[in-house]
């Protein structure tokens, strides 16, 4: 018997391969570069490389008055507009110790969870479609513009509303809004089982995310990964509830925390689509507050030139993606000194080293779509 010894040269067994996805890629959201080495099919090694959008918000903020940074703020995470503003005034707010109308108060509320929910449809629907499934996007726009239309009519804005002032609000609610706003939010609510039957009933889209991507609940403590995706790993902190602001307190008997203890795609899918319900439930309830309410201001009146007090403060925010906080310092100037933005999307994105070694490069795409980030609150 003769045997023969065939080589197959160039060390072709122990190389790995580096795979770059994006920065310009679908499954990225926007330009996101994820830098993989690859044994075959299996992750190894992965790395986000963020700031191809050089945003620069931080150092923009140094260089624009109380009022100005309102619409800098507006934009790092472009589907939370409303949330991102109300962060920011509130800082200010803070600082110079003022109380805003009950009005106000219970307005912001209400807008807050309608951002929420048109945050979290844009997801339903995007991460079906990453996955091979078409239709749920469509579904998802047809609600998102009910919502849209409403928020267009009080602000004027469809995505960068610019409705928050230092103080309250820029002006009052148009005449006969609350009760479109209460046909808007059960339009939507009534179409929401939607996403149960199409998308949470497929065999499929529950076999691409079920025990896939599991993300620990030490892993969410070391990376500061908060919002529905640290709550579908069993960490159950919600700023609303156990911090809470505006008139959450209020809300304690309809506000539910949502959380899942599997940590999967699956659990992170869940976990948005409960609480997009829930958020519709907290809109109801604002506007019944709303109802009962005595006429009044909506803002408080500002000098001319608005000046905060030297000190600092940090004010955070349950954002519909996770934690958005803003550390600000004043030298007394009517600009900030610093503003130090804390979003959440530049945490989360982080867990992506924990999560991918191991996985299939298929499994991957499903695991960053669970993810809900926006590129620009990276790119702060």
């Amino acid at each position: 018997m003769t045997e023969t010894t065939i080589g197959i040269g160039g060390a072709a067994e122990s190389t790995d391969m580096v795979l770059n996805i994006g920065p310009q890629h679908p499954s990225t959201h926007g330009v996101l570069r994820l830098r993989i080495v690859l044994d075959g099919e299996r992750v190894q090694h992965a790395e986000p490389v963020i700031g191809y959008m050089h945003r620069g918000a931080e150092k923009l903020f140094e260089a624009r008055d109380y009022r100005q940074i309102v619409m800098l703020a507006n934009r790092h995470d472009w589907l939370s507009a409303f949330s991102n503003e109300l962060g920011v005034v509130m800082a200010v707010e803070r600082m110079l110790g003022m109380e805003v109308p009950e009005r106000a108060v219970w307005t912001r509320t209400l807008l807050a969870e309608l951002n929420r929910v048109l945050n979290h449809l844009m997801f339903l629907g995007s991460y079906p479609l990453e996955l091979g499934g078409i239709t749920p996007v469509f579904h998802a726009f047809r609600e998102r513009e009910e919502l849209q239309a409403v928020m267009e009519e009080v602000s004027g804005g469809r995505m960068h509303y610019m409705f928050n002032r230092v103080g309250g609000l820029k002006e009052d609610i148009p005449a006969g809004w609350t009760g479109r706003v209460r046909d808007a939010v059960a339009s939507v609510r009534s179409r929401m089982d939607v996403y149960e039957d199409l998308v949470l009933g497929n065999e499929i889209f529950r076999g691409r995310t079920r025990d896939v991507g599991v993300l620990s609940a030490e892993a969410v403590h070391a990376y500061g990964v908060s919002g529905p995706i640290a709550r579908a790993s069993g960490v159950d902190f919600d700023l609303r509830r156990d911090e809470p602001y505006l008139a959450y307190g209020e809300l304690r008997d309809t506000l539910k925390v949502v959380t899942r203890s599997e940590g999967d795609c699956l659990a992170r899918f869940e976990c948005l689509l409960e609480q997009t319900l829930n958020s519709l439930d907290l809109a109801d309830a604002c506007l019944d507050r709303m109802a009962g309410l005595a006429p009044g201001p909506i803002n408080q009146r500002l000098p001319k030139v608005l000046k905060a007090p030297e000190g600092h403060t940090y004010a955070w925010t349950e954002n519909p993606l996770g934690v958005n906080g803003y550390y600000l310092v004043s030298k007394g100037e009517k600009t900030p000194y610093r503003l130090k933005l804390r979003s959440a999307s530049f945490n989360n994105i982080q867990a992506l080293t924990e999560l991918l070694p191991g996985t299939l490069v298929a499994d991957m795409v499903a695991i960053l779509g669970s993810l809900f980030f926006v590129v620009g609150d990276i790119d702060k």
